[in-house]
C-alpha cells in the first residue's frame, strides 16, 4: 500500500520521520530524501515569506500537478504542514479522486490568522489531526478533527527536573538564511555583553561561514542537547522557541521579517503573541520583533529571567500537551 505524502518543512520530516515507521504504508510523494524516494529534492523548496514564494508560484502549480497525477497510485493522503500549497493540493486531488482519503497532520494556524481556512479544510480534508489541545474548538462540532498529542513530545529526548547553573547561554538565528542575516549582527553584540560560554546552534544543512565571525561562540549542531546544557537562550521565533520552552530553558523570542511579510501578517493576524507557549499558557517568555530586537531589550530579558518560575511552567506545559503524537496519528492514519 502507499501514501502520499506532502511534507516541505525541515520540522514537518523530523515529525514523519517518528510517523513512518509505524505506518503499513510506502510513501511517494514530497519529503526528505533520507525518508525515501521522493520526487524533488527539498533543497530546491527553501522558501520564506510572502515575497519569496510569489516568486516561484509557476514552479509550485507544476508541482501541485505532479502530486494529483501522482495521488492516483496513492491508497491515502497525508499533508502535513505548509498550507499554502497543501490545501489548493488538497482541492485539487478532492475534485479529481472524491473518495480518496485526505488525511491533515501538523494543521495550518488557521486559528490565529486567515480562518476562512478552516471552511477550505473542512471541505477537502477527510480527517484533521490536531497537534494543539485548543485547536480542535475552533472547527465544527461534527468534523472528523481530533487532538493526537504534540509531536516534540517524541523527539525531545530529555526535559528538565531542576533549573540549571552552567554559565552557558544559547544562540540559536533560526535555520534560513534570511533569519540569520537579520538577527546574527544583533546577537553577537549581546554575545559580547555576556560573560558566560555562548553556544551557536548551527543546523547541519548549513556551513558556518554564512554565519560570518563566530570566533566568539562555541558551535553546537545538537539544539535540544545546547537547550538543556543552557541557562538561557535567544531564540528566532519558531519551532525552536516550543522546544526550549518544554525542556525548561528561559528564552527570548526574536525575530525580524521583512518589512512587507510583517505588514501583511499583522494584518490579518488574530493574535498578539508569536511563540506558541506563550499563546497556551500567557506570558511564559518575552518577545521582541522587528526594531524591538535590539541589545539593550534582550540584555534585559536575560537579566530579568526567573529560571525557577519558568520550570515550574515548563512542566505545566509539559502536562497540558499530555503525551506525544506519532502512534496516535498512525492509530488514526490507519483508521
Amino acid at each position: 500500500m502507499k501514501i502520499l505524502v506532502s511534507a516541505f518543512e525541515k520540522s514537518a520530516n523530523l515529525h514523519l520521520s517518528h510517523l513512518l515507521p509505524l505506518l503499513e504504508y510506502e510513501p511517494i510523494g514530497i519529503f526528505d530524501k533520507s525518508l525515501g524516494n521522493p520526487i524533488i529534492d527539498l533543497q530546491s523548496l527553501s522558501v520564506m515569506g510572502f515575497v519569496d514564494v510569489l516568486r516561484k508560484i509557476p514552479f509550485f502549480l507544476h508541482l501541485k500537478d505532479q502530486m494529483v497525477e501522482l495521488a492516483s497510485q496513492a491508497n491515502k493522503v497525508l499533508l502535513i504542514d505548509a498550507s499554502g500549497f497543501n490545501l489548493p493540493l488538497a482541492k485539487a486531488i478532492k475534485k479529481r479522486y472524491p473518495e480518496k482519503e485526505i488525511i491533515y497532520y501538523i494543521l495550518p494556524q488557521a486559528w490565529a490568522w486567515r480562518r476562512g481556512r478552516i471552511k477550505t479544510i473542512e471541505k477537502y480534508v477527510d480527517r484533521a489531526l490536531s497537534i494543539l489541545p485548543f485547536e480542535p474548538a475552533y472547527y465544527s462540532k461534527d468534523y472528523n478533527i481530533k487532538y493526537v498529542g504534540h509531536p516534540l513530545l517524541d523527539e525531545i529526548p530529555k526535559f528538565k527536573q531542576e533549573v540549571t547553573k552552567s554559565d552557558k547561554v544559547v544562540f540559536m538565528p533560526g535555520s534560513r538564511v534570511s533569519e540569520i542575516k537579520a538577527l546574527m549582527p544583533i546577537f553577537k553584540e549581546v554575545r559580547k555583553r555576556i560573560d558566560k560560554e555562548a553556544i551557536l546552534v548551527v543546523p547541519t544543512h548549513l556551513h558556518t561561514s554564512i554565519y560570518g565571525d563566530i570566533s566568539d561562540f562555541s558551535i553546537s549542531h545538537n539544539p535540544y542537547e545546547a537547550l538543556l546544557q543552557a541557562e538561557f537562550a535567544f531564540v528566532c521565533s519558531g519551532t525552536a522557541t516550543l522546544e526550549a520552552s518544554l525542556i525548561g530553558t528561559p528564552l527570548a523570542l526574536c525575530y525580524i521579517a521583512k518589512p512587507l511579510d510583517y505588514f501583511i501578517a499583522k494584518r490579518f493576524a488574530h493574535i498578539d503573541r508569536v511563540g506558541l507557549a506563550n499563546i497556551m499558557l500567557g506570558n511564559m517568555h518575552p518577545e521582541f520583533l522587528q526594531e524591538d530586537v535590539n541589545v539593550e531589550n534582550l540584555l534585559l530579558a536575560y537579566k530579568e529571567a526567573d529560571p525557577k518560575a519558568f520550570l515550574e511552567k515548563s512542566k505545566e506545559l509539559r502536562a497540558y500537551l499530555q503525551h506525544g503524537s506519532a502512534r496516535n496519528a498512525a492509530r488514526e492514519i490507519h483508521g
